[in-house]
């Protein structure tokens, strides 16, 4: 594939800090880079490396002298404006049933595919961002991926640790054959068991419009709004080079609902979501 970008999105919450860290690696016209982008609740930075500082084996990721895998994160990013070193680690991850994808994990020509590591995880360390201490102790931490050409051109993602488990749901405009339709995928950690709604089991997205998404599927609807305007700019790739600005809430809050007929599971106020939110409300559903 002659364009084409890969990604791992490391989130890592205590009490009082939150901050992601993206690995990335792009390709296009026949040109190899690479990126670490690190977003906070108040700002981000896009850092640039060659192709030739990356690196993966057996599941590690490693850009220059910065390290990334399940076992945890090591940083030493130097750029203009940005100092960010220190060590965080993961506890063990807690994996879905099955791949977020289902079978679409096997159709070959989708823009991006979608995985998701770990939907909950315990988080310790210390970073130093530009001499300001991060310390995690029995922090949270989210682990996915992407992999692919270009993000979609509309979506909404939104990700959260809630007292009782943890969600991430996400609604796309995905091209297919000539035409365009919105698929969805969500994945619900919550009491100990885990629930699954995605276009291949039947979910549709009822709305998404003033920042506010509700997916259904058959007697299972969930619902997610963001409540605050402010998000930090970052770079998503279009065709393998990461050329389009997006903006994404580190920690923000947002509701969300899940109801399973005339249950309601949960409908909770957080102050810790994140969320993307990259729909136009012309072309929302």
């Amino acid at each position: 594939m002659n364009d084409y970008f890969c990604g791992w999105y490391y989130k890592c919450q205590s009490e009082r800090d939150t901050l992601a860290v993206i690995p990335a690696l792009h390709r296009t016209g026949g040109k190899t880079t690479c990126s670490i982008q690190l977003i906070t609740e108040a700002a981000s930075w896009s850092v640039p490396f060659p192709g030739s500082a990356f690196r993966e084996d057996g599941g590690q990721v490693a850009i220059g002298e910065n390290r990334f895998g399940p076992q945890g994160l090591h940083l030493h990013l130097r750029a203009p404006g940005l100092l960010a070193t220190g060590t965080l680690r993961f506890g063990p991850f807690t994996p879905l049933r099955y791949d977020i994808m289902g079978p679409l994990r096997y159709v070959p020509f989708l823009e991006c595919r979608h995985s998701v590591f770990s939907m909950r995880h315990t988080v310790a360390g210390t970073l130093q961002i530009n001499g300001v201490p991060r310390v995690f102790q029995n922090g949270t931490g989210y682990a996915e991926g992407d992999r692919g050409r270009s993000f979609p051109k509309g979506y909404v993602w939104t990700q959260c640790v809630l007292p009782g488990g943890a969600l991430m749901l996400a609604a796309a405009d995905i091209p297919w054959g000539g035409l365009h339709f919105t698929g969805v995928t969500a994945a619900v950690l919550w009491q100990g068991k885990q629930y699954r709604l995605a276009t291949y089991l039947g979910a549709k997205a009822v709305t998404i419009q003033n920042g506010a998404v509700t997916i259904r599927q058959g007697h299972a609807c969930l619902t997610a709004r963001l409540l605050e305007p402010a998000a930090q700019p970052l770079r998503a790739p279009s065709g393998g080079a990461m050329v389009r600005t997006i903006h994404e809430h580190a920690a923000c809050r947002a509701f969300y609902r899940f109801q399973i007929g005339e249950d309601t599971l949960f409908a909770l106020e957080v102050p810790n979501a994140s969320f993307e939110y990259e729909f136009s409300e012309k072309g929302s559903v």
